[in-house]
């Protein structure tokens, strides 16, 4: 915690512009070894929070003309002095600038160690820090949104308060048990119980919005099904507005399971275009329909496309029986042509949605319904109310829901206070766990391991 650590901080390769960063108290000596302002002033005048423009050098050896951002701390993203070089992109240039930050006394940072260092010296929490991996990684309007709203503080705040309601029942029943001959009565008066009732009711609220907030931040595993040559890959392009899959008349031309993403109104869909499912004898063909029936199984959502210019054949009816009910929206392709096909026997589908992948009759309409069928009504609200999109946070949520119940059960039986005391450490430790208050090194590990060197 200590050491001067350095990383590059953008991705690799060619580029305007390359960003070795350095944190830590030794930044701005290490600079003024290298770095020789174009002002003629020593590295050590330089103003803070100023961005300098000069060369780089090893020794007398030019490496680079650059800009650099000069910020000490305690007023940075970590608390500590940070020096960030601007110099030219390029897949040996960054490396270079930073062999010589390293060589000049800094070491490499580890995975996350930036933001670790933020949230160590107490600059985020740790649904900050979290929220700050999903930005890099969102996919979405609405998931950055979400990031956004946890990276500014909003469920810390939350957390806060919960905790604070909850201290309130301890300190009266610190009273209670400790000072007896205060003659305070053992039952919680009623503002406490209703303390109790909203952190309840929060931490259920809370927990219960993870599923809306996982299908936000991680999009929902969407596939593709049929047998050969109904239009499943002409319905991929037409979502994606590109041509993304080959599309021919001859069945069997996808062989292989095809991913992309499309964005319907704010969430993901990780669209699967599968082989067509039918027995063959094509060695190749047949390794994708194995991929593809073993997609079914493992998918959130499955589109079952049918061809409604042609009668149902085995095929259909074998992609039909391989399906989970609860999980598939019908889709009738070809509607611009003549109408041949009988849906009755297809007794699993409860809703089809006509469309001419082809023509692009009725993909809109389409996207409306998928987003309809997965959100059921509950993602609107998303903009106006606190969505977790963790799964530790809600792993400690519904501990902290658990110990709130226990404590009712506790009231309603008549048994001591003490126990009750037992219950409500148990909740003030669930929800330091989500704000990292609590927290072990295997987690902090875990957690940080999912970001970047230079971040």
């Amino acid at each position: 915690m200590f050491d001067t650590i350095a990383a590059i901080s953008t991705p690799r390769g060619e580029g305007g512009i390359g960003i070795v960063r350095m944190s830590g108290g030794d930044s701005i000596n290490i600079l003024s070894k290298i770095f020789r302002p174009i002002s003629n002033k020593k590295v050590e005048e330089l103003k803070n929070f100023t961005i300098n423009y000069g060369h780089l050098y090893s020794g007398e050896k030019l490496v680079d003309e650059v800009m650099v951002s000069i910020m000490k701390g305690p007023k940075t993203y970590t608390k500590e002095d940070i020096v960030e070089i601007n110099c030219h992109g390029g897949y040996l240039m960054t490396e270079k600038v930073l062999e010589l930050v390293l060589s000049s006394g800094a070491r490499i940072a580890e995975q996350g160690e930036f933001t670790r260092r933020a949230f160590m010296n107490g600059r985020l929490d740790l649904t900050q820090a979290e929220a700050i991996i999903d930005l890099i990684h969102g996919k979405t309007e609405k998931s950055l949104s979400l990031s956004l709203d946890q990276l500014r503080g909003d469920l810390k705040d939350q957390i806060l308060h919960l905790k604070k309601l909850l201290l309130d029942v301890v300190a009266h029943i610190n009273v209670v048990l400790d000072y007896p001959e205060e003659g305070i009565d053992d039952p919680l008066p009623e503002g406490l119980v209703d303390n109790l009732k909203e952190v309840l009711e929060t931490s259920d609220r809370l927990s219960a919005s993870y599923a809306q907030g996982k299908m936000i931040k991680e999009g929902v595993k969407t596939a593709i099904v049929g047998k050969p040559n109904v239009g499943k890959s002409s319905l991929l392009n037409s979502l994606l507005k590109e041509e993304r899959a080959i599309v021919t008349h001859i069945p069997g031309t996808t062989r292989d399971v095809i991913e992309e993403i499309v964005n319907i109104k704010g969430i993901p869909l990780i669209l699967a275009d599968t082989a067509g499912i039918r027995n063959t004898d094509d060695i190749i063909e047949s390794i994708g329909v194995e991929k593809s029936e073993k997609l079914l199984n493992d998918s959130d959502l499955i589109l079952f496309v049918v061809d409604g210019s042609r009668e149902l054949s085995e095929e259909d009816l074998r992609v039909h029986n391989s399906i989970q009910a609860e999980k598939v929206v019908g889709i009738l392709n070809k509607i611009d042509m003549e109408q041949k096909v009988d849906l009755s026997k297809l007794d699993k589908v409860g809703r089809w949605i006509e469309v001419s992948a082809k023509e692009n009759i009725g993909i809109a309409n389409m996207e409306e319904e998928i987003y309809s069928y997965i959100v059921s009504g509950k993602v609107e609200d998303s903009s106006q109310t606190l969505v977790i999109t963790n799964i530790r946070h809600r792993s400690a949520l519904v501990k902290t829901k658990e110990a709130i119940e226990n404590i009712f059960e506790t009231i309603n039986i008549g048994l001591p206070m003490d126990l009750i005391a037992v219950d409500l450490k148990e909740a003030l430790d669930a929800l330091s766990e989500v704000t990292g208050e609590i927290s072990s090194e295997d987690v902090l590990d875990h957690i940080f391991s999912n970001f970047c060197v230079g971040k």
